[in-house]
């Protein structure tokens, strides 16, 4: 059996699906935190999620699902899986943060200013040059992120028709 402790060491939709495939009753802890049913389904719905969900969609979908579900507990069970390196936060835009399953690849994201859709994408350039930025400054770098603001193609071709 996988001690629970253990599952913070692991990165990316595996560590959730091990948190999900374990039989977790109301006495399961991860970390001295207990994983309570509300928390189980917010994890599940961002399992499901595949991609950026933001706190208030994510409410949305729970309380759909559970109405003792309320904001605070949304937020409180957010920040602690980020405490816990389960999810990743992103500032995308203007105001709205993002959350996604913490995935073991880095990749960039591309956000529509007309719509908000989140776009991932990988670019080797990107890699290339934290490297050269670390060699050259001689610093060690532990997280870098890149976002693209701009417009969707539909978004794109709607402007165009206006």
């Amino acid at each position: 059996m996988i001690e629970i402790a253990d599952l913070t060491k692991r990165c990316g939709l595996y560590k959730i699906s091990l948190i999900m495939s374990l039989n977790l009753n109301q006495d399961s802890r991860i970390h001295g935190h207990s994983m309570t049913s509300q928390r189980r389904l917010l994890l599940e719905l961002l399992r499901d999620a595949e991609g950026h969900i933001d706190a208030k969609e994510l409410y949305r979908r729970a309380s759909a699902r559970d109405e003792s579900i309320g904001p605070a507990t949304v937020y409180r069970s957010l920040n602690l899986f980020k405490e816990l390196g389960l999810v990743d936060e992103m500032r995308l835009g203007k105001v709205r943060c993002y959350y996604e399953i913490k995935q073991s690849t880095e990749h960039q994201h591309l956000v529509c200013q007309g719509c908000g859709k989140v776009i991932e994408f990988q670019n080797p350039h990107f890699q290339k040059l934290i490297e050269a930025v670390r060699r050259e400054h001689r610093f060690n770098i532990t997280k870098a992120e890149l976002y693209l603001e701009g417009y969707c193609p539909e978004c794109e071709e709607k402007e165009k028709r206006e």
